[in-house]
């Protein structure tokens, strides 16, 4: 299997840009919409994200199960779904971003249904493009790539928010306009890039099995040690990461008084992310990617630890900070694709059938988990702390509920998923012994088939000869010995 065409790593990235026009925009945003347009407390917004990000983890196991049923002769089993499920997703999140004046009770259920059904689209489109990968290539050179690639177009939609959006997030503005407006240009731009990842990538990694049972499922789940330990530590660097995307605009405006630096950092985080995914693959031939991963959550609690403790006044040691945990949050974003790609491996190692879907779904769902209590933590360190939507100057309590939020909840969950990942057993060098022996089996297989058919072949044709049917033409192969 060799290297990846070029246009297949670009139209992979830019299926994640598409996935984060309506993710990231839902997770800088969302709560933001709530408490300063939509006029809900930041108490009932973090219950409302609890609720609908666990809901939306279930929904990730429910897609998984569709997409290992599944199987299309020409587009295979995981573009269908990014091809038809693309439009609704784009749409639904419009409708979270429009909630209509119809009372506080009114609103809350639009609140709920609309976030609830925008999280059940993304689920049966991101989990088909998650695990789009594994079946792309075996390679972990090529798996490194596409894991930058959808990082590089996942930061490019990111920057661009925090570049051009988040200024504008201004106390007292009108802001409905401005997300009815561009929730509906990214539906249109959105459509394009998914249309442009369906069409350009392909799966090449063979299947024996296209439309896995239930029970195949769940059998390559069981005994998974290195999936199960992922999906712990992912869990964890999600609650830190998701609490840092959620209330970091709010350190930076109430905090530091300098919203511009939202959008200092977004520009120099695009700049961070194509440098890293330049020397990725190099760094993960030299180093391995659980070592990687393992140095990248130290950068972010270290970060986090500054965010928490920098005086207001020192901006640039508190900017430092921000940078160096996002520094750590890159890196894993990078890696971990690639490590859930391995696992698929590992499990058809294990029990003989491929099954991307499902484990990508587990895996999603403890993310899903993991973005749903990081989420509600940092609206209820606001809660705690006595956050006033709209005031001109927050109280200490409140500033301290956005420190926790922005800098102490990275700081120990990071290390709480550094402590999970020290135990992670599947390194990369037996990772390609894996991929090696599964090669082997399946030769075996061809081979033992290719036997069975000739064999099958040579003793219908001694059936005929003694019959006195034999049929004209070259002699049959004798019949192996048995």
């Amino acid at each position: 299997m060799g290297p990846l065409p070029k246009v297949s790593i670009l139209g992979y990235g830019a299926g994640d840009a598409a996935n984060n026009l309506a993710f990231t925009t839902a997770t800088m945003f969302l709560l933001l919409y709530y408490t300063d347009v939509a006029g809900i407390s930041a108490a009932a917004a973090g219950t409302l994200l609890l609720v609908v990000r666990i809901f939306d983890a279930f929904s990730d196991v429910l897609a998984g199960r569709f997409v290992d049923r599944t199987y299309h002769k020409k587009f295979g089993k995981f573009r269908p779904f990014i091809m038809f499920g693309s439009v609704p997703l784009l749409l639904l999140s419009v409708a979270a971003f429009s909630i209509p004046q119809i009372g506080q009770s009114g609103m809350l259920l639009w609140a709920y249904v609309s976030y609830a059904l925008l999280g059940l689209a993304y689920s049966f489109v991101n989990i088909p493009y998650g695990s789009l990968a594994g079946a792309m290539t075996q390679h972990a050179g090529e798996r490194a790539k596409l894991a930058s690639a959808r990082t590089i177009g996942a930061v490019a939609v990111g920057s661009f928010l925090g570049i051009f959006i988040a200024p504008l997030m201004k106390d007292g503005a009108k802001l409905q306009p401005l997300f009815t407006t561009m929730t509906l240009i990214f539906a249109v731009v959105g459509t394009a890039l998914y249309m442009f990842t369906v069409f350009s990538t392909k799966e090449r990694v063979v299947r024996e099995v296209a439309r896995v049972s239930m029970r195949q499922s769940f059998a390559t789940l069981k005994g998974n040690k290195p999936l199960l330990l992922l999906c712990i530590s992912s869990f964890l660097f999600l609650t830190g990461q998701l609490a840092v995307g959620t209330v970091q605009i709010y350190y930076f405006r109430d905090v530091l008084h300098s919203l511009g630096l939202y959008a200092v950092m977004s520009i120099v985080n695009i700049f961070l992310t194509f440098g890293m995914a330049g020397i990725l693959p190099r760094l993960v031939r030299a180093f391995g990617k659980k070592n990687i991963y393992l140095a990248a959550g130290v950068l972010m609690a270290g970060g986090g630890l500054i965010v928490f403790f920098a005086p207001s006044t020192m901006v640039w040691l508190a900017f430092t900070g921000v940078l160096v945990t996002q520094v750590g949050i890159l890196l894993v974003s990078m890696l971990v694709w690639a490590l859930e790609a391995d696992t698929v491996e590992y499990g058809e190692w294990k029990t003989g059938v491929r099954t991307e879907g499902i484990t990508y779904a587990l895996f999603s769902f403890t993310r899903k988990t993991g973005q749903a209590v990081g989420g509600a933590l940092a609206a209820f360190a606001l809660a705690w702390g006595g956050y006033s939507a709209g005031a001109a100057q927050q109280s200490d309590h409140a500033l301290l509920g956005i420190r926790a939020g922005a800098g102490l909840l990275p700081m120990v969950f990071a290390v709480l998923a550094l402590l999970v990942m020290v135990i992670y057993p599947l390194t990369d060098a037996k990772h390609q012994e894996i991929v090696r022996e599964i090669s082997a089996r399946r030769a075996v297989r061809i081979h033992a088939s290719r036997l069975n058919a000739a064999g099958g072949d040579a003793n219908a044709a001694a059936s005929q000869a003694l019959d006195g049917h034999m049929p004209e033409g070259p002699a049959a192969p004798e019949a192996p010995s048995k």
